[in-house]
């Protein structure tokens, strides 16, 4: 995600536009009701205090002139007088006020009527009512939003500053590979003269925190160097140990499946730490990515498979209806596909294992106990064992299964019936289709 788009700068920005604009409308609102105060509220009133003082000249002198000033003009019609000396647009008008259109005059008009029946017309000009507004209302507006602007751009340049530390520290922060942060940057020496307060507090436990990573990663890769080498040698021991002893002929039938039990335990303790080395590597397995015949890799764990069932009467089939190549590691489709084979292999008493491979998808079905519903919903919960629980198991191999399907990306499907056997299907759904 962009950091322009949802970064600290641009969200301080927004913020003061919106506070400005907001600032504007409310000082332009403002405005716009000083504006009209002063047109329908004072001038009103200075018409009529303008009115009243003429009737008062009027009654001590009879020739009183009616106003005629730059910004007003007055007309008086006598009681029972002609209006025809009226402007046309004020013969029509009632007593009160009145604005005329601008086709009219544009004026604001009061009409009055006294007790002896005299009309006093006074106009006051329009043009000199939106002049008053303007050097009034918007003059003061123009320079109230600019010192608004000015103060909004200061106090965001003043923001600015205060959390560019932050944003800083943020950008180093997202800079660092999650395997292996590099936490030199924020080293007390290394740190902006800028970065105080509660960002240092902050820089100070990121470098702590990511220097504790960088130890735990070391010693997790010595951990699994060590223990992919310790652990492998005593089995390779007990497997060379094993075959030796298997080609003894004069081994008893009780020996020999001792022997073959063994064998077996060997086997599945090495797949467990094959398997285990490779989970406890975080996105890193340590193997090499190979482009490998996905076939080759089936028909060498069915042959391993074969010993598991030995004195039962199931076969053991593989069906290459189609092949395809796969860039990994092989050693990971060999652990995820031995851990299926042995788990179909260790609940089927009798019947058939067939494992089938198809363009994009591989079976592995068996004939096996099966499972009902609400067993499938947890089989791949570790240490669960669904089907006959008498057999031996850890109960791990399924959960080995799903976590390794979904580090690749290779999704992994279980169909069953309790009775009629398991069908797992591994799906390849990043496989370009076949030519």
């Amino acid at each position: 995600m962009s950091n322009a788009r949802t970064g600290l700068r641009r969200k301080i920005w927004v913020a003061f536009i919106l506070q400005a604009a907001a600032i504007s409308f409310a000082a332009v609102l403002g405005v716009y009701g000083a504006s009209a105060v002063l047109k329908h509220v004072l001038i009103q009133q200075a018409l009529q205090e303008e009115a009243g003082h003429y009737w008062e000249r009027l009654k001590a002198d009879s020739q009183a002139q009616v106003p005629d000033t730059y910004n007003m003009t007055g007309y008086l019609i006598p009681a029972g007088g002609s209006n025809e000396v009226l402007p046309e647009p004020l013969r029509m008008l009632s007593p009160g006020f009145h604005s005329l259109s601008r086709a009219e005059g544009g004026s604001l008009v009061l009409v009055e009527r006294d007790a002896n029946g005299h009309y006093l017309y006074l106009l006051f000009k329009q043009e000199q009512v939106d002049s008053l507004a303007f050097w009034f209302g918007v003059t003061p507006l123009a320079i109230v939003l600019v010192v608004i602007y000015i103060i909004a751009w200061s106090t965001y340049r003043t923001s600015k500053r205060a959390v560019s530390p932050v944003i800083w520290l943020a950008g180093q922060v997202q800079r660092w590979d999650p395997k292996m942060p590099e936490s030199s940057a924020l080293r007390p020496e290394n740190l902006p003269l800028d970065v105080e307060g509660e960002t240092l507090v902050l820089a100070s436990s990121l470098h702590d925190f990511a220097s504790r990573i960088e130890s735990f990663v070391e010693r997790e890769r010595d951990f699994t160097r060590d223990a992919s080498h310790e652990l492998r040698t005593p089995l390779t021991v007990i497997r060379v140990a094993g075959d030796m002893m298997a080609g003894d002929e004069s081994l008893s039938p009780m020996s020999r499946r001792a022997l073959t039990r063994i064998q077996g335990a060997g086997r599945d303790m090495e797949a467990l730490i094959e398997a285990f080395l490779i989970l406890a590597r975080e996105g890193d397995t340590g193997l090499p990515d190979d482009d490998f015949d996905v076939g080759d890799v089936i028909e060498e764990e069915v042959e391993k498979a074969r010993v598991l069932l030995a004195g039962k009467p199931v076969e053991l089939s593989f069906d290459r209806q189609a092949d395809f190549q796969l860039h990994a590691p092989a050693r990971v489709l060999s652990v995820l596909l031995s851990n299926l084979l042995r788990n179909a292999c260790h609940y089927t008493d009798e019947g058939q294992v067939k494992v089938t491979v198809r363009r994009g998808s591989i079976d592995v079905a068996d004939t096996g106990v099966g499972m009902s519903a609400d067993e499938l919903a947890r089989v791949f919960e570790p240490f669960y064992r669904a089907g006959d629980r008498k057999k031996d198991g850890q109960g791990i191999g399924l959960s080995i299964v799903q976590r390794l399907s979904q580090r690749y990306g290779w999704p992994v499907t279980l169909r069953s019936e309790p009775g009629r056997g398991t069908t797992a299907t591994i799906s390849f759904p990043s496989l370009p289709p076949s030519a």
